[in-house]
């Protein structure tokens, strides 16, 4: 069937990620109950991570405003909370969603003219408006003090008030995000596979081949950029309620560039580098933490290396080791 995804590539992607699963499904039963909720940290920047690579990875677009999109999303939990008087999980994350969705429908409809170094400032340039106004707008995000939000309810309410909330972050919230990011690469895979993936990775490589096929390259940049930006706001809504405030920082484009490193890290040219990515650069980051009072210069130095050593990243490097061990076979 024309267009249709390949049996192939989804019979390889589920004996990959099948095991891997249940080993995430079981992880909240092996390990201590604050590692269950760092994984959980990890995995919710991993969606992050794979809405802004649908960017960079497979559009050609380097993006340096995408904390904006997480912020968005975290701050419209907090309204939520704030105005709404609510607490429940399904009610933040649609919420979430829709309106990092919109801002990024918004930006992108501007962004996406541009290619480059030009488009990769403009959208840094229009995300620290966003952090300026949530900084200067105090009565309404809580300026540097920022919005708290409480423990949510899940199912419905079936799921409130726990008496330990670590006990909850690594037990029922810690499924809630393994769900949405079980759901977020199942999505994101069947977009880069599907045909406007392919036009999208037709445009990274030379967009007036593909305007002469027929390609609407700014219309399909603008989707992804509002596709990429809905993931992050997903993120966003998903991490809030575990940290429990949010302030402008995480409006601030050293975020973004925090969201750039899961990528880079990863490797920007793979499915599963940013999501392998953002697990590591959180572990590294913690442990970086635990370790020193100089721990982002610890942390700098280690992501720098690994950088240089790694130049196609953790993912990129591991498949071309596998391939010289298979050519040496």
């Amino acid at each position: 069937m024309p267009g249709a995804i390949e049996a192939g590539p989804v019979k390889r992607a589920l004996a990959i990620a099948v095991p891997i699963a249940a080993v995430l499904i079981l992880i909240p039963y092996v390990v201590p109950p604050y590692q269950a909720y760092l994984l959980s940290s990890g995995l919710t920047y991993a969606i992050a991570g794979l809405g802004f690579n649908l960017l960079l990875g497979y559009t050609g677009l380097l993006s340096f405003g995408h904390a904006a999109y997480f912020g968005m999303g975290a701050y419209a939990v907090a309204f939520l909370v704030k105005y709404l008087h609510t607490g429940s999980m399904e009610l933040f994350l649609l919420g979430g969603v829709i309106a990092a969705a919109l801002v990024s429908a918004l930006i992108g409809f501007v962004c996406v003219r541009y290619t480059r170094i030009f488009f990769s400032i403009l959208a840094m340039a229009l995300a620290q408006v966003l952090w300026s106004l949530a900084l200067k707008f105090y009565w309404v995000t809580g300026g540097t003090d920022g919005l708290r939000v409480p423990t949510p309810t899940l199912l419905g309410g079936l799921v409130s008030n726990p008496e330990d909330k670590l006990d909850f972050l690594s037990g029922p919230y810690y499924y809630l995000v393994l769900l949405f990011f079980f759901a977020a690469v199942a999505v994101m895979w069947v977009i880069v596979n599907s045909p406007f993936g392919k036009a999208l990775q037709a445009i990274r490589d030379n967009e007036t081949r593909a305007a002469f096929v027929a390609v609407r390259v700014r219309r399909s940049r603008w989707i992804a950029f509002v596709v990429s930006g809905a993931f992050t706001g997903l993120a966003g809504a998903l991490w809030v309620p575990a940290n429990g405030l949010i302030t402008p920082d995480f409006m601030y484009w050293t975020f973004s560039g925090k969201i750039v490193f899961f990528a880079v890290l990863g490797g920007f040219r793979t499915f599963a580098g940013p999501i392998i990515g953002a697990v590591v650069f959180n572990y590294l980051e913690y442990f970086a933490v635990a370790t020193t009072d100089y721990w982002q210069l610890v942390l700098g130095a280690i992501l720098v290396f690994l950088v240089m050593a790694l130049p196609t990243g953790l993912v990129g490097t591991l498949g071309r080791l596998a391939l010289k061990l298979r050519s040496a076979d």
